[in-house]
C-alpha cells in the first residue's frame, strides 16, 4: 500500500529539534514513483555544519557520561517507538526511495536487528581485569570518542544508518547523521522518534547536504570518527580525506556480486533466490547477484530464472530506480550489451507503469552470452540487471570472481557440502552465501566485504563496529607493599 505525502521543506534535526535556516540552497525531492516533486530539503552550509558540531560537543557532555546500563534504555524505548510508528516510516522510506513498502518494512526490520544488537552492550562491554604480577592488576576499559559522523547512501535510507548510530550512541558518543538529499525523510523521523525515546538534545543531530557538507564534516577536528557507506570511488575519497585529518574512517564501498550455480542445485531454490537477490530493491544494494556465473550442466536452471524474472511485475512486485539519472544510465548498459552481441532473454528497458508513467521504472533484466571482460560483467551497474557468463568449472568460475576489484558477497548454488566448502574458502569477498543470494549476515556477525569494496579496517556492525566507535584506555594498579618491586614498580 503506497501512502500520499504532504511535505514541505525538511530542515535539518540539531539539538533534538528541527533547525530551519535561511540562504541554504535546497535540492527537490522526487518521489522515484511517479517523478513527482515531495517536498525539498535544505543543502548545510558552513554555520549549520558548525551549529550540529557544536550541538553534538555539548550533547556528548551529557551522553557520554551517561552509564552504559542507562544509555541502553533509550534504545529500548527507540525500538519500541520504531515499531509503533513502522507504517509511516515504511510509507516515507518507500515514497522517498521508490522501493516497495513491503521492502522498506523489510530494511527497517533489519535495521531493528541492529538495534537490538547495540541493547546488549552492557554485557559486552564490561570491563577485564587480571592480576598480571603479584599484587598487580590491569584492566581494559572502552571509551566513547566523542563527536561521530555517519554518511550514508539513498538506497537504505533506514537500514543504513541504523547500521551506524544505534552502537555508536550506545557506546556513548554523540552522533552526526548527513544522510543522501536524496532521501532525507526518514533519517529526520528517526532523530525524532531518538528524542521521544530520551535521547539528550545534541546527541543525535541529522544534517542534510552534498559534497560541500561532507567535506565540512571531514575537514573540522572535533569529529573524531567517520562511518561511510556509497560507491567504491566516494568510499576511497571519504576515507583518505577523513585519515588526513586524523581522524578514524571505515568506508564500505561497491560490489560487483558473482553467483555460482552448479549443475547439481536444486533447480527451485536456485531460480527464485537468484532472482529474488537480483531484483530485490530494482538492484540498488551492494549485495545484490549481478554475474551469474553458470558452470556447464546447469543450463535446464537458467531456464527455471529466465521464468522467474518474466514473471516480476514492474511498479507491483518490484519498485523504481532513484532517478531519471540512474534509469538512463541502467538501460544504457543493458542497450550496449545487446550492441556487443549478448542476448537478452528478459528485456526490462522502457518499461512504463500505468498510473505512473512520469515515474523512473527499469524492468528487470537477464543477459546471456556474456564475457567476463565485458562492461555489463565488470561494472557496478546498481540496478535489475543480471549478467549470465558460461563457464566451464567450479574452478573457471573462482578465476572471474577473484579477479573482480571488489570483494563485497559471493554466494554458491549447491547440494554438494565439499563444493560449498571449496568455494567458500576460495572466494575473495567477505560475506559467503550457500545457497543464499544475499548473505547478509545476523547479528552479531558483521556486515564487511574486503578488497575495494571498504576502506578501513574492520567491519560496519558487530563487534568491529565497537571497536570502532570507542577506544580502550588500560589501568595498571598496585596497592600491596607486599608486592615488592619488579619491572612494573
Amino acid at each position: 500500500m503506497e501512502t500520499t505525502l504532504d511535505i514541505t521543506t525538511t530542515a535539518h534535526y540539531i539539538g533534538g529539534k528541527p533547525f530551519p535556516t535561511v540562504h541554504e540552497r535546497t535540492h527537490d525531492v522526487y518521489s522515484p514513483w511517479n517523478g513527482e516533486i515531495i517536498g525539498s530539503v535544505s543543502l548545510a552550509t558552513e554555520s549549520t555544519i558548525d551549529a550540529a558540531i557544536e550541538a553534538a560537543q555539548q550533547g556528548f557532555k551529557v551522553w557520554g557520561n551517561t552509564s552504559v546500563k542507562n544509555r541502553v534504555q533509550v534504545l529500548f524505548k527507540f525500538k519500541q517507538l520504531v515499531e509503533e510508528n513502522m507504517a509511516e516510516l515504511s510509507a516515507l522510506c518507500a515514497a522517498e526511495n521508490g522501493k516497495t513498502v513491503a521492502e522498506a518494512k523489510a530494511e527497517i526490520e533489519k535495521g531493528i536487528e541492529v538495534v537490538e544488537y547495540a541493547t546488549s552492550l552492557p554485557q559486552i562491554l564490561g570491563q577485564q581485569m587480571v592480576e598480571v604480577s603479584s599484587g598487580v592488576d590491569c584492566q581494559t576499559k572502552r571509551f566513547p570518542l566523542g563527536v561521530v559522523v555517519g554518511i550514508t547512501p539513498f538506497n537504505f535510507p533506514a537500514m543504513v544508518p541504523m547500521w551506524m548510530f544505534p552502537i555508536a550512541l550506545a557506546c556513548g558518543n554523540s552522533f552526526i547523521l548527513k544522510a543522501s538529499e536524496q532521501v532525507p525523510l526518514t533519517p529526520v523521523k528517526l532523530g525524532e522518534l531518538l528524542t521521544k525515546a530520551g535521547l539528550p538534545d545534541g546527541a543525535f543531530n541529522v544534517v542534510h547536504g552534498d559534497k560541500d557538507a561532507v567535506n565540512l564534516l571531514l575537514e573540522n577536528l572535533a569529529v573524531k570518527a567517520v562511518g561511510f557507506v556509497g560507491s567504491s570511488k566516494i568510499a576511497k575519497y571519504v576515507y583518505e580525506k577523513g585519515t588526513l585529518s586524523g581522524k578514524r574512517v571505515l568506508a564500505m564501498g561497491g560490489a560487483k556480486n558473482h553467483l555460482v550455480v552448479m549443475p547439481d542445485a536444486d533447480p527451485e531454490l536456485t531460480a527464485k533466490n537468484v532472482v529474488a537477490s537480483a531484483n530485490g530493491c530494482a538492484g540498488q544494494r551492494c549485495m545484490a547477484a549481478s554475474v551469474l556465473l553458470m558452470v556447464k550442466g546447469s543450463e535446464p536452471i537458467l531456464e527455471k530464472i529466465q521464468v522467474e524474472i518474466a514473471a516480476i511485475r514492474t511498479g507491483i512486485d518490484m519498485g523504481a530506480v532513484i532517478s531519471p539519472v540512474a534509469k538512463e544510465r541502467i538501460e544504457g548498459y543493458i542497450t550496449r550489451a545487446e550492441a556487443n552481441g549478448a542476448k537478452l532473454l528478459v528485456d526490462g528497458r522502457n518499461v512504463v507503469v500505468e498510473g505512473k508513467e512520469n515515474g523512473y521504472y527499469v524492468g528487470p533484466t537477464l543477459i546471456d552470452g556474456v564475457m567476463a571482460s565485458d562492461e555489463c560483467a565488470c561494472d557496478e551497474i546498481f540496478g535489475p540487471v543480471l549478467s549470465v557468463v558460461r563457464v566451464d568449472s567450479l574452478d573457471e568460475a573462482l578465476v572471474i570472481e577473484n579477479a573482480n576489484p571488489y570483494g563485497n558477497a559471493a554466494a554458491i548454488y549447491t547440494s554438494n557440502g565439499g563444493t560449498a566448502r571449496y568455494f567458500s574458502e576460495r572466494a575473495s569477498a567477505g560475506m559467503i552465501g550457500v545457497n543464499v543470494g544475499v548473505p547478509v549476515p545476523r547479528e552479531p556477525f558483521s556486515f564487511g566485504g574486503w578488497n575495494d569494496s571498504r576502506f578501513g579496517v574492520g567491519d560496519i556492525t558487530g563487534e568491529d563496529a565497537i571497536r570502532f566507535w570507542t577506544q580502550t584506555k588500560k589501568i595498571t594498579t598496585k596497592w600491596e607493599v607486599s608486592a615488592g618491586k619488579n619491572w612494573m614498580s
